[in-house]
Formats: structure tokens, C-alpha cells, sequence
């Protein structure tokens, strides 16, 4: 589960030009703005991440111009994304320590952006347990990735990262099935995943291939996230393939041939030859921030980054994340 709420430590301060009151902290791999001497290098905090919503008490008040939602904000021309409260707003008898999850004890949630009427449908059920859920962790929460020698020098594929909404469709024993990204989903005419099931005849690419198996991807176009890229018709890009019989992703020459098998299309490729641990952090937002494959007068959400070779990794379980282009989520957050 995403840690929304955490004990963290201050890993470092710097000054902020022409800032007389905020100063430049980091904390796990983020870089957000504090009130100057607040903390100091190697206190406790708790860091709330981007995409948190706070509760509605009196101590968020500040937030309710912003729906009391943590974003990527801008302040004296730094970049910051999330805050950092000091531990004593849990009040006494919490124990501190670093990672601890306090999520549940300050009352926050994720921000789950509403769901557009093309969206709608009948409700199947949950998200199938034959499959894992589409989610990916930010390197900025987990930037100890980068460091570990059994990750480090590992050949990678970077991916775009587009914005849109996540889309899965299985064939599994002889059944089609088609979820959104937490839910599965009944065949409905106005219903945006089952659209475009059809728009692909996923369901028969999918049967003919004689396996368990199910695709990942994202749904852009009209409808869809403002339509950022300004495409004139539903569009649905694969980023994973999934053999359900063994509950494993396929390496990444396997997931390029099977989708090009079946006549569909990838998330746009940016290489396939990028070494792990050679950016930092910093690197790696740097290399996050550019147009977007689908339409240059747009910035790219971000970029994916996942081994030629599956791996797996202690913190993160598959080896995979994503790192978010700052300058988009200053413009469409």
C-alpha cells in the first residue's frame, strides 16, 4: 500500500533565492518547500505526498483553496511537491520512526480524480485476483531503488508515461473480461473500456492467441483527461502483457512482439538501453521533462522505467516506476 503519510527525515536544507521565510528541503528523493528553521537536517517529519487529501480540520485550513488536496505548487520559483509537518501534530504516544506509515492515524486519502460519464457502467466486481493491479510507485518515495547492487546496471526501457485512464483486458478459460482500474467491468453501449474493446475487437485478438493472458494500457482521446494530446478518436496503448497462468509480466522483447502480434499498439518506446544508477533522482526528473511523443506542443506526464528483464525488488516488489514530469503537473494538476 502507498504510504500517503509517513515519518520521514529531513535529508537536507537549502536556501531559496530572494527567500527571506521558506527554505529548500529533501525529503526521501522529493524536493518541497518549508518554513525556514522549521527543521533542521536529520529531524523527524511527517511528509505527506502529492495526491493526499487531508482532512477538514481546523490544522488544513490553509489547504481548502486547493480542496484540501496535496499538488505540485510552485513558490519563489522552487518546485515543491508535498509538505512536511512536524511529528507533533500526531500527538503523544507515537513512537517515531523512519517509514513509519501514518496514513490511517491522520486521517488522509488518496485523491481520486471523478469519474466522467463515458466511464460509467455496470459494476461487475472487484478487480480480478488472477491479475495485479496497474500501479506504480514514484522513484521520488523509493529513490534507495537506484542504489541497490543488485539494480544497479540493469539494462531498462523507458516508456511514456501518458495521461489517461488505465485499461485491462483478459482472456482467461474461455472468458473475456474487461476492468478499469479497480474494478471489472459489465458490458455496457456507453461504457469508455468496453468502446474501445470493440473499437480493437480486443476480445477476439486476445482468444486467438491461445493463452491466459491479459493486456495493460492506457485509454486516451476525446473524453478522456481533457484530451491533452488533441486526438480526433478513442486511442488505447499497451504497457503491460500479463501471463495469468504463472501471475508474471513478460520481458520487454516478449510484451513488444506479442502486442505487435496481435495488432495493437505500445506506449511509446524512448530506449531500450538505459542503465540503471546512472542519474540520481535529479537525473531522472531532468530526463522526465520533455514534450510528448503523441503531440509536441504538450509536455509528457513522465516517463516508465522497467529492466529488458523482469526483476524484483524488496521495497517495490517488480522492479518498475514511474518519475513524473514536474512541468506537467504544474500545468493540468
Amino acid at each position: 500500500m502507498r504510504k500517503l503519510a509517513s515519518i520521514q527525515k529531513i535529508k537536507a536544507l537549502q536556501p531559496i533565492s530572494g527567500a527571506d521565510n521558506i527554505e529548500q528541503a529533501t525529503v526521501l528523493g522529493w524536493l518541497l518547500v518549508v518554513k525556514k528553521g522549521e527543521f533542521q537536517v536529520g529531524d523527524y517529519c511527517v511528509y505527506c505526498e502529492i495526491d493526499s487529501l487531508m482532512p477538514e480540520k481546523p490544522e488544513f485550513e490553509f489547504l481548502r483553496p486547493r480542496h484540501f488536496r496535496i499538488k505540485t505548487i510552485k513558490l519563489r520559483g522552487q518546485v515543491s511537491q508535498g509538505i512536511a509537518l512536524s511529528p507533533s501534530i500526531l500527538g503523544e504516544g507515537v513512537e517515531l520512526s523512519e517509514g513509519l506509515d501514518v496514513t490511517d492515524l491522520m486521517g488522509v486519502t488518496k485523491y481520486e480524480p471523478p469519474m466522467p460519464t463515458n466511464m460509467g457502467g455496470d459494476v461487475k466486481g472487484a478487480f480480478p485476483g488472477f491479475i495485479p493491479k496497474t500501479d506504480e510507485t514514484r522513484i521520488q518515495s523509493a529513490p534507495e531503488v537506484l542504489n541497490r547492487p543488485e539494480n544497479r546496471g540493469k539494462v531498462c526501457y523507458l516508456t511514456e508515461k501518458v495521461d489517461g485512464t488505465s485499461a485491462t483486458y483478459y482472456f482467461n478459460n474461455g472468458e473475456f473480461g474487461v476492468c478499469s482500474r479497480n474494478l471489472e467491468l459489465n458490458d455496457s453501449e456507453r461504457n469508455l473500456h468496453w468502446l474501445v474493446a470493440r473499437q480493437y475487437d480486443i476480445a477476439n485478438k486476445l482468444s486467438q492467441t491461445g493463452r491466459n493472458v491479459a493486456i495493460q494500457g492506457e485509454i486516451i482521446g476525446p473524453g478522456v483527461q481533457g484530451n491533452k494530446y488533441n486526438l480526433k478518436q478513442l486511442k488505447y496503448m499497451v504497457f503491460n502483457v500479463v501471463d495469468i497462468d504463472r501471475y508474471s509480466y513478460y520481458n520487454y522483447a516478449d510484451f513488444i512482439a506479442f502486442v505487435h502480434e496481435i495488432g495493437l499498439e505500445t506506449v511509446s518506446v524512448l530506449r531500450d538501453d538505459y542503465i540503471l544508477g546512472q542519474d540520481d533522482v535529479k537525473g531522472l526528473v531532468a530526463l522526465s521533462e520533455d514534450k510528448s511523443v503523441l503531440n509536441p506542443k504538450t509536455q509528457r506526464e513522465g516517463i516508465v522505467i522497467r529492466p529488458l528483464i523482469e526483476a524484483q525488488d524488496p521495497e517495490l516488489g517488480r522492479l518498475s516506476f514511474k518519475v513524473v514530469n514536474p512541468s506537467f503537473l504544474l500545468k493540468f494538476e
